[in-house]
């Protein structure tokens, strides 16, 4: 049997809403993600349209959603006031997750959406069990001092970074020292690219991507 892909929709009364399509797989192993996009995009860009057919094969319930900066206008960047915000929206999409399956919960999120998941679990370690770091934006673009790392010494979950080798928002350099300053586990999957992991280049996503984030972050987490 194929998996089952269906609209999920949770209001709460104090968070944001959950707005996002639920993927059960035909074999379910217990364990859920929730995954969220990056700033310029939402839950139906590609690569977590790839990201969860691929773990959802592995026997994960997925919830790809929207953050709510995003449920609020179809377009446009999120703002520094919002950002609060978006981690309550991850937090109610966690937590909803955590009623749908008997297993672990991980967190993953794309540039923008992977830094607010990994601000969240450094908030509230028992939030998650593991995260998922696509793209993590160490500074903005040509400004190396401005480091978005002061959390990571909190972190205390395994954390799975994916990232290009010409990701103008972090070199590889920066990567491995960001690692250091996580008291758990890390690894780290390179991927040949920049910022984008290769879904918006003209050449098309690359194929064994989905894949190849799976394995390692089953390797991580197992």
């Amino acid at each position: 049997m194929p998996a089952a892909v269906e609209r999920l929709e949770a209001p709460a009364a104090e968070l944001p809403a959950v707005r996002g399509f639920l993927h059960r797989p035909a074999s379910p192993g217990g364990d859920g993600l929730v995954l969220t996009h990056g700033a310029g995009s939402d839950c139906r860009s590609p690569i977590l349209l790839d990201l969860a057919g691929a773990f959802v094969g592995a026997g994960l319930v997925v919830l790809r959603c929207d953050l709510p900066y995003r449920q609020a206008r179809a377009q446009g960047p999120p703002s520094s006031a919002g950002a609060e915000r978006d981690r309550q929206g991850l937090r109610h999409a966690v937590r909803t997750l955590r009623g749908l399956v008997s297993g672990r919960v991980f967190l993953g999120g794309v540039s923008y959406g992977g830094r607010q998941a990994s601000m969240l679990a450094a908030a509230e370690p028992e939030l998650v069990d593991a995260l998922l770091l696509l793209s993590y934006p160490f500074h903005p673009p040509g400004q190396p001092q401005r480091v978005r790392t002061g959390h990571f010494p909190r972190l205390r979950v395994p954390a799975l970074f994916v990232h290009g080798t010409r990701d103008p928002f972090g070199a590889l350099p920066e990567l491995d020292a960001a690692r250091a300053l996580i008291p758990a586990r890390t690894e780290g999957l390179v991927v040949k690219g920049g910022h984008d992991l290769g879904y918006s280049s003209q050449a098309g996503a690359e194929p064994r991507l989905p894949a190849q984030v799976v394995a390692a972050f089953h390797a991580l987490v197992a």
